[in-house]
Formats: C-alpha cells, structure tokens, sequence
C-alpha cells in the first residue's frame, strides 16, 4: 500500500526475507525472518539506479552456501550474506523508477536482486537483463530462461561434449537444472537416465520430461547396482548435482574417457563434515574429465542461449515444470524445502504476480 513520505514523495511497504545469522546445518525457519519496512517509489540518487517491483524470485541449492559463514579457502563461491539483511537471489521485476540509461519505468528485467517486494539495485552488466520475449511465462526467467536454463546449456553442451547415442546419467533429475539436462541430451539422440526421490518425481521423468529410464535413490539400498542395471554398458557423461555416495557410485560405472560436468553437491551443504569419495583411482584409470564450472563465467552468452533454446519452447519440443508458492511470507519455507526434496520441479516464489 502506497503512503506519503516525510518529503512528499510516495512510499510503499516493503516486505522482506531477512537472515537472522550463520547458519549452520540444515536451514530452519527460525534463521530467516520476514518484516517489513518502507520504501520510496522514487530513486533516490543521479547514479544509474533502478527501483523494482519483484514479481517472481526463483529459490536455489546455491543459496545455502551463501548462508554460512566466510569460508577464505573458497574464493570462487559467492560472498556469503550478510546477517541482519535481506537474502539475495535471481528474480523477475517490473521497473518503477530509474535513473539508468538502459533501463525505463515498465521495463521487465531478470537478474540480482533481494528478497523483498522492492529493490534498489545498480545494474550490472550481464547480470541484469531486460526481457525482450513476451510469449513465454515471465517465470521462466527464474529457471528455464534464466540461470538454471544457462547452467544446463553450458554444463552439457560445452563441458560434457556430448555425442549422438552416448549414455547420459543426470542426478537431481527432476529440478530447475536436471529437467533441462534431460531434454537437451534426448535432442542430441543420447539415452538419459535419471535419479530423483520420489515416485512423483521419476514418473516425472519418464512420462513429462522423456528420459529413458529412472530411479529413486531413496529406494536403492546399492547405488552401484542401480547404475549398473540402468546403465549395462557404462555411463559416458555424468551431470553432477549431489556429491557425496551418488559419486562415488558413479566414478565406478564410467566409461572410457568419460565426462563429469560439477554443477552442484547439494547432498552435502549441510553436512558439517562433508563426506568423502573413494572410487577417484578410477579417474586414471578410465581418463575421465571431471570439470566444475560457475555459470555466472558464461553469463555474456545469454542471448545466444535464447537463440538456441525459444524455438524448442515454442515448439513444444521442451516442457518446464515449476513448483510455485504464493507471497513472499512463504518463501522461507519454500527455500528450505530445497534441502528436503520438497520441491517437484523448479521452485518458484511468486511476490507480484502480473
């Protein structure tokens, strides 16, 4: 609701997902607090600022690692929160305000910015973009369009190398990533099998998203065995989501000259005591190309993955599933749901729909 500020200008209340402190373990709803304050619907400074209205906040396993505290051995990672402010994340946002040149009132924008109703943000380059195509769910440009959809395009095509008729395992199958993964190796002509934690999510996979094959790893008492059965001939490339025994498992069932895309280890960033992988030998013995990538490297290439990607959705040759949440008082719980497999699909907190 708008009001009057003490200099005439008009303000709103601003609802907001704010970190309490480090966390450590599993997140709990007790560490992020939703508040509220005010804000002016004007910018503020001459600087190139942009005030928006957040519509649709996407909610990522990164994100947790951006809950701990400063960790220096990992320079690569993102810095962490900071307590006492609001969480930051991808979202999707209307243009209220601006003093920028490339941005106007009314504009539409994906990129950065903070878990409440109103942002602040200075753009950045490649990381703030406006939205030129209208014909797709604004959604879409928290996942499928957005970091999620570049983080499949670049793992797969660029760091796994993929070939027609290789042999494709996908962890995490069924999220913002995975779905994606799926699909673009089928496209090639590759046989997909995926592993998820639910039955809802393998039907999923076999019956929406086209895999060849998939399996609950919450069912499987040997994940070596499981691999085995789906994958008699080994596994050529291994898009890596979860870490931990899902690797080790893995390592043991690669082909010659395989490739590992390191997307995520979501499995382990709540473990205090990270666990170990045993089968790595196997890397020297089978050459297998193990490659950690951070899709912000390859931002600049966003409107190339557009090009590649829209004709497929409008042609009805790749489908997305979103898991979406309404209000951002709920975002809380939707984000530490991540952590629990919660979510069927991408998870998705809608703040304003349009």
């Amino acid at each position: 609701m708008a009001s009057t500020g003490r200099d005439g200008g008009a303000t709103a209340s601003n609802k907001q997902v704010i970190l309490r402190d480090y966390v450590t373990g599993f997140p709990k709803g007790s560490d992020l607090i939703v508040t509220t304050t005010a804000v002016e619907l004007r910018v503020q400074t001459e600087s190139p600022t942009v005030l928006v209205k957040n519509l649709y906040l996407s909610c990522d396993p990164y994100m947790r690692i951006r809950m701990g505290k400063p960790d220096p051995s990992s320079p690569a990672l993102s810095q962490p929160y900071e307590p006492g402010k609001p969480l930051l994340g991808f979202g999707v946002s209307r243009v209220i305000d601006s003093t920028h040149p490339d941005f106007e009132k009314g504009d539409l924008l994906w990129g950065f910015v903070g878990w409440e109703e109103y942002s602040v943000i200075t753009p950045i380059p490649n990381v703030h973009n406006k939205i030129h195509h209208m014909d797709v769910p604004l959604s879409y440009y928290t996942g499928l369009l957005g970091m999620p959809g570049m983080t499949a395009y670049v793992g797969f095509y660029d760091i796994c190398a993929p070939r027609k008729g290789e042999f494709v395992f996908v962890s995490s199958a069924s999220g913002a990533v995975g779905q994606l993964v799926g699909q673009f190796a089928k496209l090639m002509g590759c046989h997909v099998v995926g592993s998820a934690g639910s039955k809802e999510k393998v039907d999923l996979l076999k019956n929406k998203f086209g895999f060849d094959d998939a399996f609950n790893y919450k069912e499987e008492p040997d994940l070596d065995a499981a691999l085995k059965r789906c994958f008699p001939d080994g596994i050529d490339i291994y898009f890596e989501n979860v870490g931990g025994k899902m690797l080790d498992a893995v390592l043991l069932n690669m082909r010659m000259n395989g490739r590992i895309a390191v997307c995520g280890m979501i499995s382990q960033y709540n473990l205090e005591d990270p666990e170990g992988v045993h089968n790595l030998a196997t890397v020297i013995y089978k050459r297998i190309r193990i490659q950690g990538f951070i899709v912000s490297d390859y931002f600049q290439r966003h409107s190339e993955f557009l090009d590649f990607v829209l004709p497929y959705i409008r042609e009805r040759k790749i489908t997305y599933v979103e898991d979406t949440v309404q209000g951002l008082e709920n975002g809380p719980s939707a984000l530490i749901g991540l952590f629990h497999g919660n979510n069927v699909g991408k998870q998705v907190v809608v703040v304003a729909p349009e």
